[in-house]
């Protein structure tokens, strides 16, 4: 059993560091990910917070948000994200992957996004 589990873990190991030079791509990928899947959500509280509000100023932040509030986030967050992925050993990085867009996959599922 122990053998098995030895073997596992260095399979992983094994496609995790084939990972490591993605990271900034991977980190990108998730960001962006989860902004399609909440983008709906995000905006659909906007047009609730705003509701009555100028027609100017609905669509002023309407195009802040959208164009340039995401590109931020993106921009941002992604070289974050991908520094504190960069600190996970491979075997981790890997299933953490997977993971997360098993994760945003499976979200976006149950949403009626897919």
């Amino acid at each position: 059993m122990s053998n098995l589990i030895s073997k596992a873990i260095e399979f992983f190991n094994y496609l995790g560091s084939f990972i490591y030079p993605w990271l900034a791509e991977i980190s990108t990928a998730i960001i962006a990910c989860c902004l399609v899947v909440f983008g709906a959500d995000i905006n659909r509280f906007l047009r609730r917070y705003l509701a009555g509000r100028s027609f100017l100023l609905r669509t002023l932040i309407f195009v802040i948000v959208n164009a340039f509030g995401y590109g931020l986030m993106i921009i941002h967050l992604s070289p974050v994200l991908a520094q504190n992925m960069a600190k996970i050993p491979s075997h981790w990085l890997f299933l953490l992957v997977v993971a997360i867009f098993f994760a945003i996959g499976s979200w976006a599922q149950r949403n009626r996004q897919v």
